[in-house]
């Protein structure tokens, strides 16, 4: 009988890996980074144990939405209070704050449990093209697709 492999912590090989943001779209931005973040690239993946690798995100405020969504799409969040729910139109957010629109996306892609937080504790985001992380020798990530 074969046995389900799970690696154990320290089996666990993470990486750093740059993802420059200019002229991508968010969603398809958010869903390879929270793959990446996962750990879903690698022959290692169990879905119960943090082995994804660091992701880096530079130019978050160049980063793309198609179609009328920087118009009608709204940003949620909630104070706790009752009556606390306040939105903000992503045209605004991104103008404001594109690092919180980015880590919003991310964020929802990511599971929503304690193993989602860490996930999400090894995501970077910058708006500019400059990062503190060069010591760290981060890859490129390129997008496996063609031209938007």
């Amino acid at each position: 009988m074969t046995r389900t492999y799970t690696p154990k912590a320290g089996e666990i090989q993470r990486d750093w890996v740059v993802i420059d943001a200019t002229d991508v779209v968010l969603g398809r931005l958010a869903s390879h980074a929270a793959a990446i973040l996962r750990g879903k690239n690698k022959p290692t993946f169990a879905p119960h144990i943090d082995t994804g690798d660091f992701v880096i995100i530079i130019n978050a405020d160049k980063v793309a939405l198609t179609g009328q969504k920087a118009l009608q799409k709204k940003a949620y969040r909630h104070s706790g209070y009752p009556g606390g729910l306040k939105a903000v139109g992503y045209a605004e957010l991104l103008e404001k704050n594109p690092v919180r629109a980015v880590e919003k996306a991310i964020r929802g892609m990511l599971p929503k449990n304690s193993l989602g937080r860490q996930q999400l504790g090894k995501l970077k985001v910058y708006t500019g093209d400059v990062h503190p992380h060069a010591a760290q020798q981060p890859k490129p990530y390129t997008f496996p697709q063609v031209a938007q």
